[in-house]
């Protein structure tokens, strides 16, 4: 059940969110639905958030068994990724993201959608790899690529689908840091704590008016352009 491959718990003032689906953490309709549950509580209780994968796995991405069904299915899913990172991008809270493993497509878009993102040490791939697969991204996955992405790499990893190592995607702008793996937790927790110090109400409106672009330019464009994608790609 997508519920129990979400768990949150409230530390002091931080709200950690843990993604473990015992596989490649497949982003789903019901898996997003629960993590906006925990968001919603995080909300009400918390001062900062850190997102954590499972060890080895930050997210695979979508899940393929979802997608590969095309018409609504596919549409609906693709919305609610492009819904959650959204989210994500203009929380009201600071956002850490513990980036544990693998982070491809929707994954490594997660990663861009958070405010600081540290990454464990090791043989992972980072990486928006849609074109290699025969997939054309979605103009709010170009976005968040553009809006965060170093400008070196932004075509190499849009259009080239480049993917990365952990070391790599810190200068490539998927990552800020890396860090050993046993360390990621403890490293994203004092992150977090750091940036619940700040002033809540400034930090999130200076956060909407550096972002403010990006987000009008994805939601004036994500209806049509879903459909429009599924419709040439089904």
């Amino acid at each position: 059940m997508a519920e129990q491959s979400v768990r949150d718990e409230l530390r002091g003032e931080l709200a950690l969110i843990r993604i473990d689906d015992g596989k490649a953490n497949a982003l789903s309709p019901a898996l997003f639905e629960a993590l906006h549950g925990a968001l919603d509580r995080a909300e009400k209780e918390a001062k900062a958030v850190v997102l954590v994968g499972r060890p080895g796995r930050f997210s695979a991405g979508f899940d393929l068994s979802v997608l590969g069904k095309g018409g609504d299915s596919a549409v609906a899913l693709i919305t609610s990724g492009a819904e959650f990172a959204l989210r994500l991008y203009e929380f009201p809270l600071p956002v850490v993201a513990a980036c544990s493993g693998h982070a491809l497509a929707m994954g490594a878009l997660v990663l861009l959608a958070a405010d600081v993102r540290i990454g464990a040490e090791g043989a992972f791939k980072i990486g928006l790899n849609e074109v290699a697969i025969g997939m054309t991204l979605p103009i709010f996955g170009v976005e968040f690529a553009r809006a965060r992405l170093s400008k070196r790499h932004f075509s190499r990893a849009v259009a080239n689908a480049e993917i990365y190592a952990p070391a790599g995607a810190v200068d490539a702008g998927f990552l800020d840091r890396v860090v050993a793996p046993e360390s990621l937790e403890d490293e994203a927790i004092a992150e977090a704590t750091k940036l619940a110090a700040l002033h809540g109400r400034a930090h999130h409106y200076t956060k909407l008016r550096v972002r403010g672009d990006t987000l009008a330019r994805i939601r004036a464009s994500l209806a049509a352009d879903v459909r429009k994608l599924m419709g040439a790609t089904c």
